[in-house]
C-alpha cells in the first residue's frame, strides 16, 4: 500500500462525507449508551486530522486482501465477485452504482487507491471516537505531587502481580547472586498469594483462567554462560504447578510471552540468538508439543496475542525506530503475514494487545513525526520548545506541552482477518494495558500525564512525571459502556 496516495485521496475528500459518518457512528453509540443510564463520559467528533491519520495507519496494518485480480470474462462474475469483497471486509455499497462497486474493488485488492471513491468506501468502515477527559485540578496536582513520582502503585480493580528478586553474596565468586524470585498476586487491592523461584528471574506473567503463566531466564555470569528460558505455571493459591527450561540450542533465548490455547495447550513465544521469532507448543503440564523457528533479523518481541485460531506478535528495534512492526503466524508458527503500523504525520508506539470476545485489541499511543530526534525521539519537539525558552521551564507550563505530544488509541478490529470495525482515542495520554474483569469486560487502562518536570542532567531520562490512571470498559461487541478513575498512577519518563 502506498500512503502518498492514500494521503492524497485523503486530502481531497468533502468535509460533508466525513460529518455524515461521524453522526451515524454518534447516533449509533448513543442508542447504546441510553441501555446503560449510570454511565456519562463524552465522546466527541473525532479531528479531521487525527481520524484520518489513524485511519491510514489502520489500512496500512490491517485491510487483508483475499481475492487475485484475475480478470473475469463475465460482468456478472466479477461484480459479484466485488460484492462478496465488501461483504466479507465490511465495506457498504451504498450510493455506489454496479461499475463503482467493482471499481473500488479493483482499487483496493491491486493496492492502487486511485479511484475518488475509494476513500468514501474506507472511511466509513472505521469511526472512530475521542474520549474527553478532564484536566488534573489544582488540588489533584499537589496530591500527586506529594507522592514518590517512581513508584507504581498497586491497581485497586482487577488481578495484579509485583515482583521481588532478592539476592546473596557469594563466597567464591565475590558478589551477590540471586536467591530467589517472589512473585505475588493481588486480586482488588488485596493480596492473594505468592511463589518463589530459585531457578530463574521472573520477567513476566499472565493470569489466565488456568492459572497464572510465567516466564523468564536464568542468571548470565559471563559471556560464556547459556541463556535458557524458563516457563511455569501457578494456580489460583499460588502453587507452582509445573516449571520447566527452554532448550533449543540457542546461546540465548528470551520468552516473550506465553499465549493460553482454547484446547488447553500453551504457546510460548520466544526470540532465539537475537535473530529467530520462535513458536513452541506445549501441553496442559508444560510438555513440548512442537517448535518452529524463523530467521527475523535484529528484531525484539515486544508483545503477543491470539488471532483467531494463530498468534500476532509485535516486533520492534528501538535503535532503528521499528516500534509497531507486527507478523501474522498461524497455529505451526509459520509466518504467514507481516504489516507496518505507521502513518505520515505521527509515529505509533503498541503498548499492548489482546483478543477478547472474537476480536482483537491493540493498545498505543501516537505522537507526532519529530523534526530533531537528536536522540529523545517521542519529544524532540518537546525539548526543541525547551531549548527555545533558554531551557528554563517551570512544571506548569512543561506539562500542557508533553500532553499534547501525546495521543492514546485503541483499535477494535476483526479476529480473523484483522479489519479495524472502530478506534477510541485519549489526548494527553499513553495508552496502557488490557485486563478482563470479574464480570468479563474488557478494561483498557490510559495513562493521563498530570504532571512534569525537566530534569537536563539525569542520565536514564529528560522528562519526568506522573500518570493518572483511567479504566475504560467495553462490552463483548467493543462498545465503549463505562470509565473508571483507578486512582492509581505510574510514573512517566522519557
Amino acid at each position: 500500500m502506498k500512503k502518498e496516495k492514500i494521503s492524497e485521496i485523503i486530502n481531497n475528500i468533502d468535509e460533508k462525507y466525513i460529518d455524515e459518518a461521524t453522526e451515524f457512528a454518534l447516533n449509533s453509540n448513543k442508542e447504546k449508551n441510553e441501555r446503560h443510564p449510570a454511565f456519562s463520559i463524552k465522546l466527541e467528533k473525532q479531528p479531521y486530522r487525527l481520524k484520518w491519520t489513524v485511519l491510514a495507519a489502520c489500512l496500512a496494518l490491517f485491510i487483508v486482501i483475499g481475492f487475485t485480480a484475475t480478470a473475469f470474462a463475465v460482468e456478472a462474475a466479477e461484480y459479484k465477485t466485488a460484492v462478496s469483497f465488501f461483504e466479507e471486509n465490511g465495506l457498504s455499497a451504498d450510493g455506489l452504482s454496479r461499475s463503482e462497486v467493482k471499481a473500488v474493488y479493483r482499487d483496493i485488492t491491486t493496492n492502487s487507491f486511485t479511484f475518488g471513491k475509494t476513500a468514501e468506501v474506507l472511511k466509513q468502515v472505521v469511526p472512530g471516537w475521542e474520549i474527553g477527559q478532564d484536566k488534573p485540578t489544582p488540588e489533584e496536582l499537589a496530591s500527586l505531587w506529594n507522592r514518590n513520582v517512581w513508584i507504581k502503585s498497586v491497581s485497586q480493580s482487577g488481578v495484579d502481580y509485583r515482583v521481588d528478586s532478592q539476592y546473596v553474596f557469594d563466597q567464591q565468586k565475590g558478589f551477590d547472586v540471586l536467591d530467589k524470585c517472589i512473585l505475588e498476586c493481588y486480586s482488588n487491592g488485596e493480596k492473594l498469594w505468592s511463589a518463589e523461584f530459585t531457578d530463574f528471574y521472573v520477567e513476566g506473567y499472565s493470569y489466565t483462567k488456568d492459572g497464572t503463566a510465567v516466564w523468564g531466564s536464568n542468571l548470565i555470569l559471563s559471556s560464556s554462560d547459556t541463556s535458557y528460558g524458563w516457563i511455569a505455571l501457578v494456580d489460583h493459591e499460588g502453587n507452582v504447578i509445573w516449571q520447566r527450561r527452554l532448550d533449543h540450542d540457542f546461546k540465548n533465548e528470551y520468552v516473550a510471552s506465553i499465549l493460553r490455547n482454547t484446547d488447553g495447550t500453551w504457546a510460548v513465544i520466544s526470540r532465539g540468538d537475537l535473530q529467530y521469532l520462535c513458536l513452541c507448543c506445549c501441553d496442559a503440564g508444560g510438555n513440548e508439543l512442537s517448535f518452529r523457528k524463523t530467521e527475523v533479523g535484529n528484531l525484539g518481541i515486544w508483545n503477543a496475542a491470539r488471532l483467531g485460531d494463530g498468534y500476532i506478535v509485535q516486533l520492534g528495534n528501538s535503535t532503528s525506530h521499528v516500534n509497531a512492526l507486527l507478523y501474522k503466524m498461524d497455529r505451526e508458527g509459520n509466518v504467514t503475514d507481516s504489516f507496518s503500523y505507521e502513518a505520515d504525520d505521527c509515529e505509533y508506539y503498541l503498548t499492548d494487545m489482546i483478543e477478547f470476545a472474537g476480536h482483537v485489541y491493540l493498545s498505543a499511543y501516537a505522537v507526532p513525526k519529530q523534526d530533531d530526534e537528536g536522540g529523545r525521539h517521542e519529544i524532540a519537539n518537546v525539548l526543541d520548545y525547551v531549548s527555545n525558552k533558554g531551557w528554563n521551564i517551570s512544571d506548569e507550563e512543561l506539562t500542557p506541552i508533553v500532553r499534547d505530544n501525546y495521543t492514546a488509541v485503541m483499535l477494535v478490529c476483526d479476529s480473523e482477518g484483522g479489519v479495524p470495525k472502530t478506534f477510541y482515542s485519549v489526548k494527553g495520554s499513553l495508552g496502557g494495558k488490557f485486563s478482563v474483569d470479574d464480570a468479563e469486560l474488557l478494561e483498557w487502562n490510559v495513562e493521563s500525564i498530570v504532571s512534569t518536570f525537566f530534569s537536563p542532567v539525569t542520565n536514564s531520562f529528560t522528562i519526568g512525571g506522573t500518570c493518572k490512571v483511567f479504566a475504560y470498559t467495553f462490552d463483548a461487541e467493543g462498545n465503549l459502556i463505562g470509565q473508571t478513575d483507578t486512582g492509581e498512577t505510574t510514573p512517566y519518563r522519557r
